[in-house]
């Protein structure tokens, strides 16, 4: 694919605002896309259920409005004009006022505040929501989303292969891949230099009542049962979520972990109360850049588990068209690079590395943003759970973190 050029003006902007990120950003050689993320599509099945509400109607031939709520620190963003400067590009391109929200916080916590408005149909105030990969299943599987016109998404066609098709969404026609990323762990270099290698390096009694863990399950619980020695792609069951289980429970109640959170583990990162997180890559890499080079991200040496976030519209949402246009902007390699740039996570649009050697060579080098195989090797993805196992594991899950 030949590169263009970036001269929009308000991309540039965030262009130039990531050259100062290159010493705060990992290198690797010879970066391969070859057969990633081809498990990443994974959870939660594609069951039915007997009544489903009906879609809303579409108003974005009158309204040029769309609404998208996402997780924090997931778009670039410009801290002078406090803008997200592809999401003006957008609108300056196409007429469609975007109003953005970082509502996102876990999607447990999210699905449980719009879950009563989904199921009757309703306008959650949204026509776009990201979540991951099993929680998109779930909506699908109940009918909560809407069917995508692609006609309208023609640069969906840039989605790496890997992603074009999966068990939870076939041929793509609810979901569409945001960005990809891994959870490992984290901490800071400045008040522990000594790091850390393993999960179970994080019940270490220095870092009593300072370490936090996610209230995603399927990374917190994906790592604690690779760091007992489970294969998390494979045949395992109750006895060994339950063993893991055990060891969270155990340093819950010993204070050795501080708090169980969403993105807001961020904060207590910042504030220092947390001083080693299982956390989300990007955010770390983010973090480095904004608030000081202080943390380091690592794989555990027993593997990281690596996720997907998708786009979807949901069941009453009424900019369907506008939505779509947007999915559409964002799937162009360029402004996915631009994007990437930024968040540094996985970049799931074919043709964005070749993009981002024009927006900063030496991200074209960072496995974050395209992993190697080598780098792929270590990181898995939880194996689909049954509807059953999502609600009984979900269930002990979060009476074990306290909710």
């Amino acid at each position: 694919m030949s590169k263009r050029p970036v001269t929009d003006p308000m991309l540039r902007s965030i262009i130039n605002s990531q050259l100062s990120r290159r010493k705060l950003l990992l290198g690797a050689g010879g970066l391969s896309v070859a057969g990633m993320l081809a498990a990443c599509g994974t959870g939660g099945g594609t069951g039915g259920s007997s009544s489903k509400p009906s879609p809303a109607a579409d108003v974005s031939d009158s309204d040029k409005t769309v609404s998208w709520a996402n997780w924090t620190l997931y778009l670039d963003y410009d801290d002078s004009t406090q803008k997200y400067p592809s999401l003006e590009a957008f609108s300056a391109a196409t007429g469609i006022k975007a109003n953005y929200s970082e509502d996102v916080d876990g999607n447990d916590t999210y699905f449980g505040k719009v879950q009563g408005q989904l199921a009757a149909g309703q306008d959650i105030g949204q026509d776009i929501v990201t979540l991951t990969d099993w929680m998109a299943a779930r909506l699908i599987r109940l009918g909560y989303t809407q069917e995508l016109d692609l006609a309208n998404i023609p640069n969906s066609k840039n989605l790496l292969p890997t992603l074009q098709d999966v068990d939870f969404d076939p041929g793509r026609r609810h979901s569409l891949t945001w960005q990809s990323g891994f959870a490992g762990i984290a901490w800071n270099k400045e008040a522990f230099p000594q790091g850390l290698k393993s999960v179970s390096d994080l019940w270490n009694p220095e870092l009593k009542g300072r370490v936090e863990v996610l209230d995603e399950m399927r990374d917190t619980m994906g790592l604690l049962m690779m760091d007992n020695g489970v294969d998390i792609t494979g045949d395992w069951g109750d006895q060994e979520f339950d063993n893991a289980l055990d060891v969270l429970s155990k340093q819950i109640s010993d204070g050795q972990i501080r708090q169980v959170k969403g993105n807001s583990y961020k904060e207590d990162l910042i504030s220092g109360d947390a001083l080693a997180v299982i956390g989300w890559s990007g955010d770390i890499t983010q973090l480095n850049f904004e608030e000081g080079d202080k943390w380091e991200f690592a794989i555990p040496e027993a593997g990281g588990t690596l996720w997907s976030d998708n786009l979807l519209v949901p069941i009453g949402a009424t900019h369907k068209a506008n939505a779509e246009k947007l999915m559409d902007y964002y799937f162009d390699p360029v402004n996915a690079a631009t994007v990437a740039a930024y968040v540094n996570f996985i970049c799931p649009v074919e043709g964005a590395r070749e993009a981002m050697q024009d927006i900063n060579p030496e991200l074209v080098e960072n496995p974050l943003i395209f992993p190697t195989d080598d780098f792929l090797a270590n990181t898995h993805v939880l194996r689909t759970l049954t509807p059953d196992e999502e609600t009984d594991y979900s269930g002990r899950f979060q009476t074990a973190i306290g909710n």
